[in-house]
C-alpha cells in the first residue's frame, strides 16, 4: 500500500487556525503526530508521502526543518513533501531549501493561502518544481474555515497551471471533492496529473459517484490511495473504500474489484517519479 496523503504537523504549525475555524467544525483538539503514533498507523504501508501545511495569510507553517527531521526519525519508508506558499516573498529560496534538505514533493494549500493558482507571476515557482523533478500536492476542494476562499479551491485551475507546465507533475487531493467531475475531466486530458482519493469515503453518497465516474472516463489508473492520517489511518481508509466498493444501487453501474485492488495494492511511484 503506498499513501500519498499523510501529514505530519504541530499544534504549533497550526497557529490560531485549528482551534477558531476546524475544531468546532471536527469537534477534537489537534493531536500532535509523533513518529511513533505515525509507525504505528502505518502498518501494512510500503511507502508514505508526508507533510505539513503553509498558508501565511492565516499564520500556518510547517518547516521545512521538522518535515525533514519526521521523515528521517520514522521507522516507516517516507517520502517528504515541503509545504510551501507561492505567494511568500522567498517562496523559491524555502524551495531550493527543502530540495537541498532531501523532499521530494511540494504540499500546496491556495484556499487558505488565498493565492491563485492561475497567476503567471508563480510561474518560476512552478518552473523550479518541475527542473527538480518535485511533484506538486494540492488541496483542492472544501475547507471549513471561514477564512478561506473556496473560488481558489476549484480543480480545474489546475488545468490552467498543467496546460502552462505540462511536465510538471501534480496531484489533486480528495479528489477536489465536491468537485471530483471536475477532477475526473481533469485527469483525463492532462498526462501528469493524478488525484488522490483521501477522504472520499467519508461522504459515501459523493464517493461512489467519483470511483464509478473515475471508471467511466478510464481514469481509474491516474486515482492514488491516500489516508489523510491522522483524521484517518490507512486501515480505517482501506475499510472505507471497501465500503464503498459494496455499495449496490439499483440500476447503477458498481464500483470494480480492479478499482478497488488498483487502489489498495497499486503502486503509482513509477508514474510519478518517485520510484
Amino acid at each position: 500500500m503506498i499513501d500519498v496523503h499523510t501529514h505530519c504537523l504541530l499544534r504549533e504549525h497550526w497557529g490560531h487556525e485549528w482551534e477558531r475555524h476546524w475544531q468546532p467544525v471536527y469537534g477534537r483538539e489537534w493531536t500532535d503526530v509523533s513518529t511513533e503514533h505515525f509507525d504505528e498507523a502505518m502498518q501494512g504501508v510500503t511507502t508514505a508521502f508526508v507533510f505539513g501545511l503553509r498558508a501565511t495569510a492565516v499564520g500556518v507553517a510547517t518547516p521545512n526543518d521538522f518535515v525533514a527531521w519526521f521523515c528521517a526519525n520514522t521507522a516507516t519508508d517516507t517520502v517528504g513533501f515541503m509545504a510551501l506558499d507561492p505567494s511568500d516573498p522567498d517562496a523559491l529560496d524555502q524551495l531550493a531549501d527543502g530540495v537541498a534538505k532531501g523532499l521530494r514533493g511540494i504540499k500546496l494549500y491556495p484556499v487558505l493561502a488565498r493565492f491563485d493558482p492561475r497567476d503567471t507571476a508563480y510561474d518560476p515557482f512552478y518552473r523550479a518544481a518541475t527542473e527538480h523533478g518535485l511533484v506538486v500536492l494540492w488541496h483542492m476542494g472544501a475547507t471549513p474555515s471561514p477564512a478561506g476562499d473556496l473560488s481558489l479551491s476549484e480543480p480545474l485551475l489546475v488545468d490552467d497551471v498543467a496546460r502552462r507546465h505540462p511536465d510538471l507533475v501534480q496531484i489533486i487531493a480528495h479528489l477536489g471533492h465536491p468537485w471530483q467531475r471536475e477532477t475526473i475531466v481533469v485527469l483525463r486530458k492532462n498526462r501528469r496529473v493524478f488525484a488522490d482519493v483521501s477522504a472520499a469515503w467519508a461522504l459515501p453518497f459523493d464517493g461512489y459517484h467519483a470511483l464509478v465516474r473515475a471508471q467511466e472516463w478510464n481514469v481509474v489508473p491516474k486515482l492514488l490511495f491516500g489516508s489523510d492520517y491522522p483524521l484517518w489511518t490507512p486501515a480505517q481508509a482501506a475499510d472505507g473504500l471497501r465500503m464503498l466498493a459494496g455499495m449496490r444501487p439499483d440500476g447503477l453501474p458498481r464500483i470494480e474489484a480492479s478499482t478497488l485492488e488498483w487502489l489498495i495494492d497499486g503502486d503509482p511511484r513509477p508514474a510519478l517519479g518517485l520510484a
